[in-house]
């Protein structure tokens, strides 16, 4: 591949910056919409049968062969609009706290930090940092890249400098969780070190109501990384 992020200056986050960076957040959870309905139900076995039986019952039915192949249609639908109702609340919910004011969050309290990837002048890329004093760790957090600049090392770039700052500062370890669906993202964390520490099913998203609908066409994995950078 090209080398990693060249051209790209990663630096500390402007206050000017602030709709920029709002901007590149948006754009990156909307792109979550189709990806967690469609792509996201190849993770879902169990959904993917349960889906099946109900396009069996209606066939059984009805003995309409058009009308069974509108079931799952009809599904995927439903499952677009519970992402986009989630995700939409998600977004909601982080577009009025760390993201309404990234100096106030980020650039204000020790222990914190926000980067962005600059190429040509132009914001193109995002990323946080937040420690946990508790257990002396960094979360690594709100990494996005604008998609017309992807696959230019940028994400990895910016990755690095979380890990930087966690070296410099002496955390002994870089923490980060993620619900994302493409394989990419899994790649790169591991190509960045991390290791993964597992997954769940039962992760709770700001915006969600746990309504009987909302679970049977929206399912949501987090998966936990861990980035050990010294025995504590």
């Amino acid at each position: 591949g090209p080398p990693e992020g060249r051209g790209v200056c990663i630096r500390e986050f402007r206050a000017a910056e602030q709709e920029a960076a709002r901007r590149i957040f948006y754009d990156g959870i909307m792109e979550r919409i189709p990806n967690t309905a469609f792509r996201g139900l190849r993770q879902h076995p169990r959904t993917q049968l349960l889906y099946a039986l109900l396009a069996a019952l209606c066939f059984a039915v009805t003995r309409s062969l058009l009308l069974t192949c509108l079931v799952p249609a009809g599904l995927l639908g439903l499952r677009y609009y519970y992402s986009r109702k989630v995700i939409l609340a998600y977004l909601e919910c982080a577009l009025h706290t760390d993201m309404a004011d990234i100096e106030q969050y980020y650039m204000k309290p020790p222990g914190s930090c926000f980067w962005v990837a600059v190429l040509d002048g132009n914001v193109v890329g995002i990323v946080a940092a937040r420690g946990h004093e508790e257990d002396n760790t960094v979360e690594l957090l709100r990494m996005s890249v604008d998609s017309r600049f992807r696959g230019k090392g940028i994400a990895k770039a910016l990755g690095r400098k979380v890990l930087e700052f966690a070296l410099v500062h002496n955390y002994s370890a870089v923490v980060l969780g993620t619900t994302a669906v493409k394989v990419a993202a899994h790649k790169l964390y591991e190509s960045l070190g991390f290791r993964h520490m597992g997954a769940s099913d039962r992760y709770v998203l700001p915006g969600m109501t746990h309504s009987l609908a909302e679970r049977l066409f929206f399912q949501v994995r987090y998966h936990r990384y861990r980035l050990q950078l010294r025995e504590e």
